[in-house]
């Protein structure tokens, strides 16, 4: 059987094949982007740029079992918002004490992060907003439910996950924690992200920086 690939060029391709799905919120006062650095960043800004919608960076770290950081126990996010998922916290018989040494650790780098990409720019208030979560595009989707998850804590009207590529079983997942899920492809099998994109170059701090600053002249 023969595997389809390359479904895009690069990063900036899937950003506007994804804004072509997203047209019903181009020019609307109530809605924000929130693109999830590294990779989501150069989407998210094809995707502000096609709708003429403001865009914003929402870092988020993992916070992953000492045994298996793959398995996220919680997350911190932008906001200084902390979530941790409950059930996995008394599955493994995590300690507080285990959670606030990995914590810690992460908010050093989400606050390196934060003072490099944003310098000192607030973080925008999402009460009355219609969010787009905007990343590269998922595989297990750990990250982007953290997402989900953190930001429901600053009670935005809506969330909408939006990525180039995703499996369908991770759609399925997120759309039960997400208020909608918007992908301009979910092929099977599915094995990585940087599988459909033709170049995959890891996107780095100076980029993510330097097309914040853009977007602030869309």
């Amino acid at each position: 059987m023969k595997v389809m690939s390359r479904l895009f060029q690069d990063r900036m391709e899937g950003g506007r094949a994804l804004a072509e799905l997203l047209g019903a919120y181009a020019h609307r006062k109530d809605v924000l982007i929130l693109a999830l650095p590294r990779g989501g960043v150069p989407v998210a800004f094809e995707v502000a740029q096609a709708l003429n919608l403001p865009m914003d960076i929402f870092v988020v770290r993992k916070l992953g079992l000492p045994t298996n950081e793959e398995l996220a126990m919680g997350a911190l996010a932008s906001g200084n918002v902390r979530v941790l998922n409950e059930e996995v916290v008394n599955s493994f018989g995590i300690t507080e004490s285990i959670i606030e040494a990995v914590a810690e650790e992460e908010r050093v780098e989400l606050e390196r992060r934060e003072r490099l990409y944003r310098g000192d720019a607030p973080f925008p208030a999402v009460g009355d907003k219609t969010v787009l979560l905007v990343d590269d595009g998922l595989a297990t989707g750990s990250t982007m439910r953290a997402a989900v998850a953190a930001l429901r804590r600053q009670h935005p009207n809506r969330i909408v996950v939006a990525v180039p590529v995703a499996p369908p079983s991770t759609c399925e997942i997120l759309r039960s924690e997400a208020d909608d899920v918007v992908t301009v492809a979910t092929p099977e099998p599915f094995y990585a992200v940087g599988q459909w994109y033709k170049v995959f170059d890891q996107t780095t701090d100076w980029q993510v920086r330097d097309l914040y600053e853009r977007s602030k002249h869309i």
